[in-house]
């Protein structure tokens, strides 16, 4: 098997991190309930992954991490903790349905919402965001990188635009957390949402979010925090607000391996090497007759994502003959990215999406340009 759908799931992960989560299952007790070892082994754990995560994302503290179950609900907690009717939200036609989705359902509530559109490529203007701001914006919540085209979105215009305006800055990092640079701090964002089951190589059913000191969510979900019982209200300190219930020790144990393997690893390293088989796809694709590649390849400021489609074969059909006949692995259809797909064109044939990790090879990638060559000329 050829794995390249890593925009959805990392498969392979590296053995520091299966080695912890195979540790936690012996030594982990409840966190935060309770002074035995194994109680105090998981809050151990857990604070030393928190720590971790708040230096690899440069965050003010430890307490401004909260962990999550992955970016959908680190996302949900953002955007209906923020948001009250009468506020303002800029978004853009790149998003995820796990940004698109709560914020209609703010809009049902009275929360008014700009989407910004795209150019033929699927870039945003820059311009355009910052003419869309009103008095009563509150906020600009976007994704780091699209998980359909693969471009990005420069998080340090964002922020310029964002601070001159004084507004909160929400980024969805789900496509870009662990492969590029983040830093909180520098480029101005007030809440970071992210997952661990990508980029940052853990566990699924991991994620979290960073929230920079001053930004009050109203939490999503209140109940047993270990603390402050005989308090009719969850508790408000950070990072206990926004932390309902038993976390996810485990994954978190594996999680914080991972980060400790990505910073030693290098990020520079991983991106190059994503980068590198990306455009070798790129370029033995695009050329063939018949395949048209989404996106824009003219920078290497991109997510290792090629999404195409041969002639007007519908995405699965392409997908399941290249795994059944290839053993190749990829997704088609519309990846969850509905306002993409309009904007592109492509919403009732979806589009076929390979995603690269590190853990791909050259050798990989050329066996799957000659399938999809083979595919085309079929």
């Amino acid at each position: 098997m050829i794995y390249m759908d890593n925009a959805a799931t990392t498969l392979h992960k590296p053995d520091v991190v299966k080695a912890a989560v195979l540790a936690a299952f012996d030594t982990m007790g409840n966190a935060g309930r309770g002074a035995s070892e194994p109680a105090l082994d998981a809050s151990r754990v857990i604070y030393a992954a928190r720590e971790k995560l708040a230096h690899f994302f440069n965050a003010e503290s430890a307490s401004r991490i909260v962990f999550t179950a992955n970016s959908t609900e680190s996302l949900n907690i953002a955007i209906k903790g923020l948001f009250c009717p009468g506020n303002h939200v800029i978004t853009t036609v790149l998003e995820h349905n796990s940004v698109l989705r709560p914020l209609y359902e703010c809009q049902e509530q009275g929360v008014e919402i700009t989407i910004l559109g795209c150019d033929e490529k699927g870039n945003i203007s820059y311009e355009e965001m910052e003419r869309a701001v009103k008095d009563n914006t509150k906020a600009v919540v976007c994704t780091h990188a699209s998980n359909l085209t693969g471009n990005m979105i420069d998080l340090n215009k964002v922020g310029e635009i964002t601070k001159r305006h004084g507004l909160l800055l929400v980024v969805d990092a789900s496509q870009t957390a662990g492969v590029w640079p983040v830093d909180v701090q520098e480029q101005g964002i007030d809440v970071l949402c992210f997952t661990g089951h990508k980029g940052l190589l853990g566990p699924q059913g991991t994620g979290g979010m960073y929230v920079r000191t001053g930004v009050d969510i109203r939490p999503l979900l209140s109940g047993g925090s270990g603390i402050d019982t005989y308090n009719p209200h969850h508790p408000s300190q950070m990072p206990t607000a926004l932390e309902a219930g038993t976390l996810n020790g485990h994954g978190i144990a594996g999680l914080g391996a991972a980060v400790t393997w990505l910073e030693e690893t290098g990020l520079n390293v991983i991106r190059e090497k994503e980068q590198s088989l990306m455009r070798r796809f790129y370029e033995g694709i695009s050329a063939i007759p018949g395949i048209k590649v989404y996106g824009d390849f003219s920078t290497n400021d991109r997510a290792a994502i090629v999404s195409f489609n041969i002639g007007d074969y519908d995405s699965s059909e392409v997908s399941d003959e290249l795994n059944v006949e290839y053993g190749i692995v990829t997704r088609p259809g519309a990846h969850c990215a509905p306002l993409m797909h309009k904007a592109l064109g492509t919403v009732e044939q979806g589009a076929v999406r390979f995603s690269f990790s590190h853990y791909n090879t050259e050798e990989e990638v050329d066996t799957a340009v000659r399938a999809v060559e083979e595919l085309a000329r079929e």
